[in-house]
């Protein structure tokens, strides 16, 4: 599977590959008075769904690990729960690039401290550079050095590495391999500044696509990692020998031999190769490195693997077969370090019939595979796979020998033994993260099981999202690389995603506001369809007909009542059709590429959008007529829904900052559209139940609005607007997609571009007409929860509740910790300690609470001793009550 995923401001195809940005941001604008509500965010569980490049376990404190991926941001395992928690939901709006990590590295020194190497893209798709984060909190806040050259997350060649490493016996130095030809670059005050390593002799030289003229497969992809030898330093003196691997195939690995004050590449090496990895196993004195003629994660057809012998410079080629045969590069290197004499490694590149996994216990001599042939076409496993907690991970398939479903995996650069317990291994594909917990039985000649360790991992680009009123569907959901699920329960994971057919991308999908049960789903497949059909609310589908010229999936929309269906695809114009699509005629009066949606009201009333101009259609799609409303975006970077229940009620949102930017409202049918001048800018817009007395339903934007770029409601049709999110959970760019529940108030779904599908609700269980003003009163219930704890640090969640009859406006919430703790960073409130007091204050945005609502916020701090809880609390003079 193909997995480049780009951020879309407008779906355009170039060169193959989905291309497109964010609109830049305007000056901000003079701030506007907003309410605020507090909100629980948590993902609709799919479980992976995405590359994850690389895993880091910390070397001197067990279960301690980390997961980086291209697109969605970076992880910590959890082990107590057996999950990963998310580290970047704070990257905002302005920096959506620094979802992408183009490496981690955890401290062993100071397990405390973990790095992220941030940037999504080297070529223009980017528009900011990367940067290196530093967090002494194990990622649970973050600073930011910014640097002077993007970085790659999502770049060929984002499986090799790692490009960043700290100095394992003064860890104050660390090591950044740059692409883009920008170098090796050293930091010497644990990440603060950075500078240039001028005397290391090679850039690197190997780019995927020379002629590639978008800059993304003909980028240099430069350095690509460094390995320290431990043995060569002593703590708090730095490490004298370096080994540095560089993306270029004839002078792949450098060397240092006096803590990089000069460099040398390394004598004898093999040419012809990119070293992915190199992995040095300091027991034996063995350099291993995994090699293959291309930079992957894709690409890949020969290979090699290495050892080098550090004390004699002797090289071994222990691949484990015979060059000739292979027809993959090899990566996913690692040693066990409780048995160093133990390699493991990958052919990431095998697609066909499955990727390899390659044993050995004796430093290479020899090897054994995972799966070998009998008698072809059969298989020989030496594991089993349990995917039962992620079923769709078989992707519905029945393929026939030697496939097998589920696969091994694809795409498996990373691999990794647990550095601490030998039957332990996690390894990442293009979907998931795998996992065993009994290695070891590899080498008994019995099997080992292979789990999904992946939970609390969401990693899927959102292209499109529905909320059906009524049926078994909580959610429709449109998905880069995995097409998309139907979820009936958002805390479980989906049996399986969209099939028959099964679209690699959806790109857009509807349902018929009257007959629910009706769904159609657009999207991109090799071969096939690339449209398809439901009659049960999403269940079960059915492909439809492709009019001739058909590229890609473009937009969809379906009529109110679900008799008949507009699309506009890419490759061809708009096409209407009767029925379930297997005979489509063209729409006249509208132009190609055009977004169009349907009136949730009347069946035969479409609307499309194109280059600033509105077209409505009353004839069910055959014929177009552009509106006469002005002053509309002329971008295409927009999106726009009918109000259901209302006939001719749209609202548009888009735009960009060198034009028109914001949010218009139509209540005819787009003849005229007024723009809301309480909103800055806006990228989507939905609709979710009415509040309680509210007469019309409630509003949700992803928006700039009163200066603030955020998450938005309303109650009032836009009169006045809540920011819901905060600044711990931003998820980058969610300009795609965003709706709101229309069975629970307060309920929105938010697209993101590698987060997954993010949802929200209200502690304000019923909601208002309009967004409170509330003023001062009593009583209080405090609930205070360690939600994790590490040596020496901990992290921790209040929740204040206004038990009283009456709304606050403003609020002081005090306590005693009991232990000596102090707060370390604190968010969503300001505070104040002396001694072991602390004060913690409403901010400007969640002053206000209403009676019955509640309000958060979070803090790490520091302990020794004891970590024991608080156990009173007050608000002013009044003591709250402790839950």
């Amino acid at each position: 599977m193909r997995r480049t995923r780009i951020l879309t401001a407008v779906l355009a195809l170039a060169a193959g590959l989905l291309a497109g940005t964010p609109p830049a941001l305007a000056a901000d604008s003079p701030k506007a008075a907003l309410a605020a509500d507090t909100y629980t965010w948590k993902n609709a569980r799919i479980d992976g769904g995405g590359f994850v490049p690389g895993i880091v376990f910390n070397r001197s404190e067990k279960n301690l690990a980390y997961a980086r991926t291209d697109i969605g941001g970076a992880y910590r395992w959890v082990q107590s729960s057996k999950t990963w928690t998310p580290l970047l939901d704070s990257v905002g709006w302005d920096d959506w690039g620094h979802t992408g990590v183009a490496s981690l590295a955890s401290d062993s020194v100071n397990p405390d401290r973990v790095y992220a190497a941030v940037g999504t893209y080297t070529n223009s798709w980017d528009p900011g550079n990367g940067a290196i984060l530093r967090s002494s909190n194990r990622g649970a806040s973050w600073q930011k050095t910014d640097l002077p050259f993007k970085l790659g997350g999502n770049m060929p060649g984002r499986g090799m590495g790692e490009r960043l490493a700290i100095d394992p016996n003064k860890n104050s130095v660390l090591y950044l391999g740059a692409p883009s030809g920008k170098g090796l670059w050293r930091s010497t005050d644990s990440g603060v500044t950075w500078s240039q390593v001028a005397n290391f002799p090679n850039v690197g030289t190997y780019v995927q696509d020379p002629s590639d003229t978008s800059g993304y497969a003909s980028d240099n992809q430069g350095i690509v990692w460094v390995t320290f030898d431990e043995r060569t330093g002593t703590s708090g003196s730095a490490t004298q020998t370096i080994y540095v691997g560089v993306a270029d195939k004839d002078n792949a690995v450098y060397r240092s031999t006096d803590g990089g004050a000069s460099w040398s590449r390394l004598a004898g090496q093999p040419t012809g190769y990119l070293a992915h990895k190199g992995v040095l196993d300091t027991a034996n004195g063995y350099l291993y490195i995994a090699y293959s003629d291309k930079g992957g994660p894709y690409d890949g057809g020969k290979g090699r693997l290495l050892r080098y012998a550090t004390s004699t410079g002797t090289w071994t080629d222990v691949s484990p077969v015979a060059e000739a045969d292979t027809y993959y590069g090899f990566s996913g290197l690692s040693v066990d370090r409780q048995d160093p004499g133990t390699v493991m490694a990958t052919a990431y590149s095998s697609w066909w019939p499955d990727t390899q996994i390659f044993r050995s216990t004796d430093s290479g001599a020899t090897w054994t595979k995972a799966w070998d042939y009998t008698s072809y076409p059969s298989r020989s496993n030496r594991y089993t796979m349990d995917v039962s907690s992620s079923p769709w991970l078989t992707w519905g398939a029945n393929p026939s020998p030697p496939e097998q479903s589920p696969k091994l995996g694809w795409m498996t650069e990373a691999l990794e033994i647990d550095p601490f317990d030998s039957d332990r291994m996690m390894y990442g594909t293009g979907a998931t993260v795998y996992g065993t917990e009994n290695l070891t039985n590899w080498d008994s000649g019995s099997q080992f099981t292979i789990k999904p360790m992946v939970q609390g991992l969401e990693e899927t680009a959102v292209n499109d999202l529905a909320a059906p009123p009524s049926g078994g569907a909580q959610l429709f959901s449109a998905l880069g690389d995995i097409g998309g699920f139907r979820h009936t329960d958002l805390t479980k994971v989906p049996a399986m995603m969209y099939t028959q057919p099964n679209f690699t991308t959806t790109t857009s999908l509807d349902f018929a506001e009257t007959n629910p049960n009706t769904v159609v789903r657009t999207g991109n497949l090799d071969s096939g369809p690339h449209i398809a059909f439901s009659t049960d609310n999403g269940a079960n589908w059915f492909g439809g007909t492709d009019p001739s010229g058909v590229s890609g999936g473009g937009t969809v929309a379906a009529a109110s009542d679900g008799s008949r269906f507009v699309w506009s695809p890419e490759g061809t114009g708009v096409q209407y059709a009767t029925g379930f699509g297997s005979s489509w005629a063209a729409s006249s009066g509208i132009p190609a590429g055009a977004i169009v949606e349907s009136d949730r009201v009347d069946a035969k009333t479409f609307y499309g959008f194109k280059s600033g101009k509105f077209y409505v259609s009353s004839d069910g799609g055959a014929t177009f007529t552009a509106s006469a409303a002005t002053g509309l975006p002329s971008s295409d970077s927009v999106r726009f829904k009918a109000l259901p229940g209302t006939k001719g009620d749209v609202w548009l949102a888009g735009g960009a900052t060198d034009g028109a930017y914001g949010l218009w409202h139509s209540t005819n049918g787009g003849t005229s559209f007024t723009k809301l001048s309480n909103v800055e800018q806006a990228d989507a817009i939905g609709f979710g139940k009415a509040a309680t007395g509210a007469s019309y339903q409630t509003l949700y934007t992803s928006a700039k609005i009163g200066g603030v770029r955020g998450i938005f409601r309303s109650t009032d049709q836009g009169s006045s607007w809540t920011r819901i999110n905060d600044d711990a959970h931003q998820w980058g760019w969610t300009g795609a997609a965003i709706t709101g529940d229309p069975r629970v108030y307060g309920r929105v779904y938010v697209s993101t571009n590698g987060r997954g599908v993010i949802y929200g609700d209200s502690s304000d269980a019923g909601g208002g007409g309009t967004d409170p003003t509330p003023t001062p009163t009593g009583a209080c219930a405090v609930t205070y929860k360690i939600t994790s704890q590490w040596s020496g640090g901990f992290q921790a969640d209040v929740q204040l509740s206004n038990t009283g009859s009456s709304a606050w406006s403003g609020w002081s919430l005090g306590w005693t910790f009991p232990g000596g703790q102090t707060v370390g960073q604190l968010w969503n409130a300001e505070y104040s300690q002396s001694g072991s007091a602390v004060t913690a204050k409403n901010v400007t945005w969640n002053a206000n609470v209403a009676a019955g609502s509640s309000v958060s916020f979070g803090f790490t701090g520091n302990w020794s001793g004891t970590n024991t809880k608080p156990t009173a609390f007050k608000l002013g003079d009044q003591s709250c009550t402790v839950l």
